[in-house]
């Protein structure tokens, strides 16, 4: 079975996190809230605070098979600014492990260099941060081991790509369906 890691920053769009954090736990993905400061919770953007299940510090990053960033501002400025996040944003694309970041965060992965030659989006506006990248509108678009989305609105299809990455295609339909979403 998959782990996951779902980065929580000071600042972060409470909607995203939370969306991923519950469709893949609904798939019976393990996956782990952990908070990029060493408080065991966060506030998020719209000052909605919750608890994480771990802290950056405690983390153990082998462990997982992928990393995920849920945007918001100023919390994508808040991961892009963590020396840890970074480190391990890069060292995950290197092994082939998903990256995966939704709204403003796939600025993150553009200002390190992570999207050269590959295909992304990302919250409109914000394009010209997706650096080396073909820039799509699509609500996902997965390249490899990359996976991008555009907002909010779009966060039931990312995590849902999510599931269909970790899982199957029929497992992500079926929880859809099971959510009253329409794929």
């Amino acid at each position: 079975m998959c782990k996951i890691a779902l980065m929580i920053a000071p600042g972060c769009e409470e909607i995203e996190a939370l969306t991923v954090t519950d469709i893949l736990r609904r798939a019976n993905i393990t996956l782990d809230m952990i908070s990029i400061t060493d408080e065991p919770k966060a506030t998020g953007s719209h000052g909605i605070t919750f608890e994480t299940d771990a802290d950056i510090a405690d983390a153990d990053f082998a462990g997982y098979d992928a990393i995920v960033l849920p945007g918001g501002m100023p919390g994508t400025t808040n991961l892009g600014a963590n020396a840890t996040v970074v480190a391990q944003i890069k060292e995950f694309a290197a092994n082939g492990k998903t990256v995966a970041a939704i709204c403003a965060a796939p600025t993150v992965l553009g200002a390190n260099g992570l999207l050269e030659g590959k295909k992304a989006t990302c919250y409109p506006g914000l394009e010209d941060k997706l650096t080396g990248a073909e820039k799509l509108t699509d609500e996902v678009v997965i390249d490899g081991n990359i996976i991008t989305s555009r907002g909010m609105g779009t966060a039931i299809p990312f995590a849902l790509a999510l599931v269909a990455r970790f899982t199957d295609e029929a497992a992500a339909k079926k929880l859809g369906e099971g959510i009253v979403y329409k794929r």
